[in-house]
């Protein structure tokens, strides 16, 4: 009963931020909120079982692609005007939206992997696997 309110709490994470990112007017705000929801998105996995799926999602997709997005992003810097943008862009209000939904989600992933037992992965060492003679 636990895991089904730990997947509405992620789930409400993941359409929040989707939707801030979906609204943001700045590329970079975008893309904080759109990493938040891959978080969220990756927890999800880990909920219904697929730890594997959740790690990939956090590498490939909240790591390496949105490590391209920012990059791009930062080469097309405007010189002094984009500089002091950057600067207001930098003020905690503008921070605190996604750092409020990434600690929802850490709290409730370090409660999910608390309350989990037995062995993360299973183990089929007793399977046997059919034998290939070679002529």
């Amino acid at each position: 009963m636990l895991e089904i309110g730990f997947f509405y709490i992620a789930a409400t994470v993941a359409l929040v931020a989707t939707v801030m990112a979906m609204t943001r007017a700045n590329a970079i705000h975008a893309l904080i909120y759109l990493i938040v929801s891959l978080l969220a998105v990756a927890v999800i996995f880990f909920l219904i079982g697929a730890p594997f799926a959740a790690a990939l999602e956090i590498v490939i997709y909240a790591g390496a692609i949105m490590v391209l997005f920012v990059f791009v992003i930062m080469m097309l810097n405007l010189g002094e005007k984009g500089d002091k943008q950057e600067r207001q862009w930098l003020q905690p209000s503008i921070w605190a939206g996604p750092a409020v939904l990434s600690a929802v989600l850490l709290i409730e992933l370090v409660m999910v992997i608390s309350q989990t037992s037995g062995p993360v992965s299973v183990s089929y060492t007793h399977l046997t696997l059919p034998t290939i003679y070679s002529v």
